[in-house]
């Protein structure tokens, strides 16, 4: 990827003034060289600036600016989006719906779900690489307490599996979490294969549905019993990485439930997997919106309610 350049909150203030100037700057980001009609292949198009539409001079279709992003058939303006998305890529604690809600004069439900349509951005473009090299895993609970329930394995909170890729001196790169029903059977696996490329050598701990499911296969397997004592830096950073979620989570979240973690985590991820480019994170981040497909407040919600003071 080209190096993005980092921008501040004045360069941001002067450059998007209105919602005319977010568009011409999407505009940018979408056809980087130049108009491409999608029915013809034409490369001149009129503006309609009454509907904001493209117009391809060859064949005369029609094209929305916002057709293919998160930000598709949406009713909030562009300046309020390119907001969000600077709020969000610019506070590494996050940013929760109430204060969004508050900064830019929207309800709650709008700010809750342009919040969720960016962290689907997040967790899609994160999706396009694997872990690869040495990679820790293990499985996690996220959730409060459950009072005189059971803590550890078996317990009714969320269950998690990440993993962790290493450099060559040991130090985090890359991390992946995705909620989990269980760790039977073929879970394992299937997060590899989806997340780890083949070749990778995964360390965990001596659990005998890791044993199980990496008996065979495209990985090497490390499996060591945890004993802090023998082996205290066993799978240091993937636990490291753990504990940051659940503070990074709890600390502005207040702990979404079950239903909508994954893409918590997905924020997570794509935060801590690109620590190093922080001051680049809103131009990263919203060409990942500009390439992500939208999802619809109901397709959110699923027919409930929206999460209180997430």
């Amino acid at each position: 990827m080209a190096r993005q350049e980092a921008i501040t909150l004045l360069e941001f203030q002067r450059k998007f003034g209105d919602d005319e100037a977010c568009r011409d700057h999407l505009f940018k980001i979408r056809y980087p060289e130049g108009f491409i009609c999608p029915h013809c292949g034409g490369k001149i198009c009129y503006k309609i600036a009454k509907r904001n539409v493209y117009e391809c001079k060859e064949c005369g279709h029609q094209v929305y600016l916002t057709a293919g992003t998160v930000m598709h058939r949406t009713h909030i303006g562009l300046l309020k989006w390119f907001w969000a998305i600077y709020l969000v890529s610019h506070d590494k604690r996050g940013v929760s719906a109430k204060r969004l809600e508050r900064e830019l004069e929207v309800s709650y439900p709008t700010a809750w779900t342009m919040l969720q349509k960016i962290r689907k951005a997040m967790g899609d473009r994160d999706g396009d690489y694997q872990l690869a090299g040495m990679v820790e895993l293990d499985d996690a609970y996220f959730g409060g307490p459950t009072e005189g329930g059971r803590r550890g394995r078996g317990t009714e909170k969320t269950r998690v599996l990440v993993g962790v890729s290493l450099t060559n001196k040991g130090n985090p790169l890359y991390v992946k979490m995705s909620v989990i029903d269980d760790l039977k059977n073929r879970t394992p696996v299937t997060f590899a294969e989806e997340k780890i490329k083949a070749g990778a050598t995964i360390s965990s701990d001596a659990y005998s549905s890791y044993i199980k499911a990496f008996s065979e296969g495209a990985y090497q397997h490390h499996p060591v019993a945890f004993n802090l004592k023998e082996h205290p830096d066993h799978l240091q950073w993937l636990h490291t990485m753990i504990s940051n979620a659940k503070a990074f989570i709890g600390g502005t979240y207040h702990g979404p439930g079950a239903k909508h973690l994954q893409r918590y985590l997905d924020e997570f991820c794509f935060r801590t997997n690109r620590r190093q480019f922080a001051p680049q994170l809103f131009n990263r981040l919203l060409s990942a919106c500009a390439v992500t497909t939208t999802i619809t407040f109901r397709q959110l919600v699923d027919g409930g309610s929206v999460p209180a003071l997430t």
